[in-house]
């Protein structure tokens, strides 16, 4: 079942009906501001960091839920009198009124959100952005009476302030509820509601919620415009028809503007209100004096002023297409199969940009009041947009990297206002070190740019500690061969990637956390799928030193030797993982604290992972010997179905306190056995390297949101991006989606469609040509930008492969940059002409 459908010319996916099984959201901004928007208009707003500068309020888990944040109601008016009361309330987005729309559609957009109703011959059109360049979330609402007689139209936008820190706002009442403070600006032109809680302390911030018209009303107290009983759905306020001017003094303060509009027939007009964000320095803050009490208001004047008419808000909204009209002509195919390109051209790039903002903190399923910003997650983020943005990319590889700890380990995660390891989670996490060497190897390959191994980047962010970023890498490789256990594999510490399996762990206190329990490592317990993590990884860093070594202040001979050392370490660690790490039909996952298989044969359950198979065959391992091929047979039989393949099976029915938090969870739902979206390209580039085509795209189609939209019914999360889970077979209700939008799905499917099955893949000498597709796909065209040029690349099925650059015949599959660097690239406009055969 479909509950919209696809508009690929305006690259956006349009809802019909607010009844989705879940809330579909989409993420407005690309800088510094952000808001999370529902095709109902929930969601919320921050600036930065969703933990600690949370502007509008969100209650997770609320009953009924995705209300309150901001919502807006248009209230058809008795009269024009000023004791005229409401025919009927409606929201533009449904909710919170609930009241049954005429028409509804909800358009989310690259950026950009517009939901489009009519109720009673008024027809709407609000259209939610956050503009290039401006921290400043715009709601444009055009009102349009259809009808043939002149209505009275009452319209009531509304926010609810968060009191900055969301963890403190939602727990520390007995402050909270005595410390909102806000101001009124109001005059003939506009009213403009300020929200300076804590701001004549430790704060140099404020917010405020504008409207661009003369207001009838407003509110700011939060109890005055719901009344006593009542919800978002039925304010008082608005059933009352009128706004009381109420000033907040502590509980909760909001902000409520009402404008009264006349409407002739078929007479249209618009208004803009603004959720803005403002920093002031601290010598600047106050009007006159801070004994005033009075905000400085000019930097939110300028801000106002930006967006106050519909011609500059249109204005913004072309920047905003500009802006990712520009982002996504980096990479794009014309397949003949509208579902891959639509999700190569827009939606796998989209979500790629909306992890890199956003990684793992604020969704609908994150709160953004715990993770922050997360070191694997980060780095694996960006493999996915290091394409449309390497300099901002390359900024993000440093700070991550800055967050390293000087024996070469990481802080699992780091806050992104304050760029600080968060201690709350701690570190451990033994695979974390080798997502660096991965990220940086893929901006070199993307850019070619060997300055960023020279920059000075600081240990643990403390002063004093700065190495090269090329010493960041040495120390992340050394730490895994430094920290190995009985059979040569590398320890698991706390996790890898798997944050569930947690073999040093032992806990059986309720309620505590696995991933900040004390981490009881003995030394023993090991992970196969680090290893083969080493094998590719470290091969990579190996060719770092080797390629850039020079540049990057090393001698020949130093070179030669680390070379040497790194490449002897990394083919001991195959060899060991073919050996030690084979069950016979499949890599082994682990071996844990009593140094026990884990992914075995003669394991009862959790006999077989995903991860090793993925990874280690990505990694070569096996190849030659065709284990590679056994263990994607073993996957494709014991773990593949019809949503995808499963992270392992059979599930586990039992706690079993050597395995940790992955027993917890219900047999066939996350990490017991649920498909791990992440880890499914995985298996795909594999089945790539190894020739099994057919397979390598069955399983990126599997749970591709395009290809499955027809089951949203069943899938119930949005049909337009990936989801962190779907439930597996052994589920309940298998095929239900969770935790969509910030997943590291986003970047490995890229990876892998971009790469891999289209075949288009940036190497340290050059672009890579090399596709992987079935027998439907026959003639195709990708467009690449790549290190200054424009590579027109076309693709034909012949059953022979070869590569044509420029009209001249090559061997083998990369094109080097060297010859595109050459003086005929000029003459042809930065274009280069690929002919590829496959």
């Amino acid at each position: 079942m479909k509950y919209g459908h696809f508009d690929d010319a305006a690259r956006e996916y349009v809802i019909e009906t607010p009844a989705t099984p879940l809330p579909w959201i989409n993420y407005l901004g690309s800088e510094d501001f952000f808001s999370l928007v529902s095709n109902t208009g929930g969601g919320y707003s921050f600036y930065r960091d969703a933990k600690l500068r949370r502007l509008t309020r969100y209650r997770y888990n609320d009953v009924p839920g995705d209300e309150g944040s901001r919502s807006y109601y248009l209230s058809l008016m008795s009269d024009s009198s000023d004791s005229a009361t409401p025919i009927e309330t409606w929201s533009p987005t449904f909710l919170p009124t609930k009241t049954a729309l005429d028409e509804y559609r909800c358009r989310h957009g690259l950026g950009y959100t517009v939901f489009e109703a009519s109720k009673h011959g008024i027809s709407s059109e609000l259209t939610m952005f956050v503009p290039v360049g401006a921290n400043a979330e715009i709601n444009s609402l055009t009102i349009t009476n259809t009808t043939d007689k002149a209505v009275t139209l009452d319209v009531t936008g509304v926010v609810e302030w968060c009191l900055w820190n969301a963890v403190d706002d939602s727990t520390n009442f007995q402050r909270n509820l005595s410390t909102g403070e806000v101001e009124v600006e109001r005059d003939d032109e506009r009213t403009v509601l300020y929200h300076k809680t804590e701001f004549k302390e430790r704060r140099n911030h404020y917010s405020f919620f504008s409207l661009n018209a003369p207001t009838i009303g407003f509110d700011t107290s939060r109890d005055a415009f719901l009344g006593r009983f009542n919800g978002w759905d039925t304010p008082q306020a608005i059933a009352a028809g009128k706004l009381s001017d109420s000033i907040a003094h502590g509980w909760s303060p909001i902000a409520a503007n009402r404008v009264r509009l006349e409407l002739e027939p078929q007479e249209s007009k618009t208004l803009v209100f603004t959720l803005g964000y403002i920093e002031v320095p601290d010598d600047q803050k106050w009007e006159s004096d801070a004994h005033s009490g009075i905000i400085n208001k000019k930097p939110a004047h300028e801000l106002y002023a930006r967006f106050d008419t519909a011609e500059k808000v249109q204005q913004a909204l072309d920047q905003l297409a500009e802006h990712w009209n520009g982002l996504l002509h980096t990479y794009s195919v014309e397949s003949g199969d509208e579902r891959l390109d639509r999700m190569v051209n827009i939606w796998h790039q989209y979500q790629c940009m909306v992890t890199f903002n956003m990684s793992r903190s604020a969704s609908y399923y994150e709160s953004g009041t715990g993770r922050g910003m997360g070191f694997r997650d980060s780095n694996q983020d960006l493999l996915g947009f290091v394409h449309l943005i390497p300099e901002r990319a390359r900024q993000r590889i440093l700070d991550i990297a800055s967050t390293q700890l000087d024996d070469g380990s990481a802080w699992h995660q780091y806050q992104p206002l304050t760029k600080r390891g968060n201690a709350d989670i701690g570190g451990g996490f033994n695979d974390d070190p080798l997502w660096l060497v991965a990220s940086v190897y893929a901006y070199l390959a993307e850019t070619d740019d060997a300055s960023i191994l020279s920059e000075a980047t600081p240990f643990n962010n403390e002063d004093g500690s700065e190495q090269p970023l090329l010493e960041h890498l040495r120390r992340s490789v050394n730490f895994i061969l430094n920290h190995r256990g009985p059979h040569g594999l590398p320890l698991i510490g706390r996790a890898d990637w798997n944050d569930c399996l947690n073999l040093n762990c032992f806990s059986s206190t309720p309620g505590e956390s696995f991933q900040t329990v004390e981490n009881n490592d003995t030394g023993i317990a090991e992970s196969v799928f680090i290893a083969g993590m080493f094998v590719l990884y470290g091969s990579q860093y190996a060719d770092i030193v080797e390629r850039y070594g020079t540049q990057a202040g090393m001698d020949a001979e130093a070179i030669s030797e680390e070379v040497a050392a790194i490449r002897s370490a990394v083919e001991e660690m195959k060899q060991v993982t073919e050996s030690a790490g084979w069950d016979g039909e499949w890599f082994i996952r682990a071996f844990d604290a009593y140094s026990h298989p884990v992914g075995s044969h003669e394991n009862d359950e959790g006999q077989i992972y995903i991860e090793p198979q993925g990874m280690c065959v990505m990694a070569g391992i096996g190849v030659e010997s065709g284990k590679a091929q056994q263990a994607l047979s073993s996957v494709k039989e014991k773990l593949t179905g019809e949503w995808g393949t499963a992270i392992l099976a059979p599930a586990y029915s039992t706690y079993k306190i050597e395995l940790g938090e992955i027993s917890t969870y219900p047999r066939g739902y996350k990490e017991n056995g649920g498909i791990f979206c992440h880890n499914n390209p995985w298996i795909s580039i594999a089945n790539a390297l190894v020739g099994n085509d057919d397979e390598a795209f069955a399983v990126y189609r599997r749970n591709c949101p395009a290809y499955v939209e027809d089951k949203s019914d069943i899938r119930r999360v949005e049909p337009y991006v990936y989801c962190q889970m779907v439930a597996g077979p052994e589920s309940a209700t298998p095929g239900e989606g969770k935790n969509s939008w910030l997943t590291g799905t986003a970047a490995w499917t890229f990876v892998n469609v971009s790469q891999y099955l289209l075949g288009v893949h940036p190497t340290l000498e050059g672009l890579s040509v090399e596709p992987h597709l079935p027998q439907d796909f026959n003639d195709l065209t990708v467009t690449r930008e790549y290190r200054g040029a424009t590579y027109h690349i076309a693709m034909k099925r012949t059953g022979e492969r070869t590569l044509t650059v420029n009209g001249q015949r090559l061997e083998g599959h990369v094109v080097p940059s060297a010859m595109v660097s050459e003086a005929d690239r000029s003459d042809n406009d930065n274009k280069v002409a690929v002919e590829v055969t496959f």
